[in-house]
């Protein structure tokens, strides 16, 4: 099972100065996310959406990162897909640049940044952003397969006569592919698309399971028809919201705390909600100030005459790998038993201060992700021991 941490770079307070600060503090988290033994840093890429997400620019995010560690694997994605955001030519080129310079450690996933804000800055017409990514995902499963170097492409939506597509990625046929998935829709086409799921959300551990089934149906029922490429990534990544302090109560405060911010911002933004609020009141009780949030958002869906559907409420959902170190195993042995094959901590919320973040890395680094480790270095020792005899 691998371990990850991913960025969205949000804040409460979205003046300059501050936004400055946030942006070093999330290279600071990477590099240490590096020395505490994660696997890979992942940036999301979003487009004017204040307090909830200022990575406009992940690529050079990345590469500052890139450039400060050695070894930790380097996830640019989401991209945004849609060709007003980002044309696939130039997603390919980008991707390819940061994986030489990487010495080959980039992932890359894919997403339509579909929210009214985004598209709407950026000319995206939103009726076509499944169609697409997907002729993104083809162009760039295809970029690099001609060994001369030449690339060319005639699909429903773009032509392309031949090309050099410079520069080569070191990994090849080119970084492993990765979608991010909110909803089963999205989960099935990853499969048959036959690339990794970026399985993003407050979901808690039932439905990370049930999301894992929908995956492995969709992989089993597949005919291989639809896949973007000649490698194949079946890979499941759940995310993990997480503090993890010496005070079990003073973790789960702040863990619930930053995932409120997190859920306004979502509801501001996806659902024309209000301003989230900005305001952390160290004595309030924010663990049940969380749970009230889910009975309203449940009495809203309920009045709404919406039907209450599995995961309608994960953003607001307490129970994550907020506390203690030992808290934190916990729940991750019940997302690797839920199917999990990488955890994507999620520690960067707008009200988390700096120091609550950077003792969560450590903390990880040197008792929660050891412990993974030790035990499935014991499991292979046992395979081993086994096959011998």
């Amino acid at each position: 099972m691998k371990f990850s941490m991913i960025f969205e770079a949000q804040m409460t307070d979205p003046s300059a100065e501050h936004e400055r600060q946030v942006l070093r503090d999330c290279v600071e988290q990477a590099v240490l996310a590096e020395e505490m033994g994660f696997d890979t840093v992942w940036a999301v890429e979003h487009h004017g959406l204040k307090w909830y997400a200022h990575m406009s620019a992940p690529e050079i995010f990345l590469t500052w990162v890139a450039a400060r560690t050695e070894r930790i694997r380097i996830g640019h994605g989401v991209v945004c897909m849609p060709f007003n955001f980002n044309h696939p030519v130039r997603a390919a080129e980008r991707a390819a640049m940061l994986d030489v310079l990487s010495n080959g450690r980039v992932n890359l996933g894919a997403g339509r940044g579909a929210t009214p804000q985004e598209t709407s800055m950026c000319g995206v017409d939103p009726d076509r952003t499944y169609q697409e990514v997907e002729e993104s995902l083809r162009i760039i499963g295809k970029a690099w397969q001609d060994p001369e170097g030449e690339f060319e492409w005639h699909g429903e939506l773009l032509d392309i006569d031949p090309h050099p597509m410079l520069p080569r990625p070191i990994q090849l046929p080119h970084p492993p592919l990765f979608m991010a998935c909110t909803k089963k829709d999205t989960l099935k086409l990853a499969a048959d698309y036959g690339i990794g799921a970026l399985v993003l959300g407050f979901a808690g551990v039932e439905e990370i399971a049930e999301l894992r089934r929908t995956y492995d149906q969709a992989i089993a029922e597949r005919t291989g028809e639809k896949f973007v490429s000649t490698v194949v990534n079946d890979h499941f990544a759940a995310l993990c919201p997480t503090i993890v302090l010496e005070d079990r109560e003073k973790a789960r405060q702040i863990g619930a705390r930053g995932q409120r911010f997190f859920a306004q911002s979502i509801k501001h933004w996806y659902g024309a909600g209000p301003v989230p609020d900005e305001a952390v009141d160290p004595n309030a009780d924010e663990v049940a100030a969380l749970e009230q949030a889910a009975d309203d958002h449940v009495a809203y869906l309920h009045e709404a005459k919406i039907p209450v559907k599995a995961g309608a409420t994960s953003v607001f959902n307490a129970e994550h790998a907020y506390g203690t170190p030992e808290d934190a195993i916990a729940y991750v042995e019940r997302l690797k038993e839920a199917g999990a094959d990488e955890i994507l901590c999620l520690i960067q919320m707008g009200t988390v201060p700096q120091e609550a973040c950077l003792e969560t890395i450590r903390h990880w680094g040197e008792t929660v992700i050891p412990h993974f480790r030790a035990s499935a270095a014991s499991r292979n020792g046992h395979y081993s021991k086994k096959n011998e005899a």
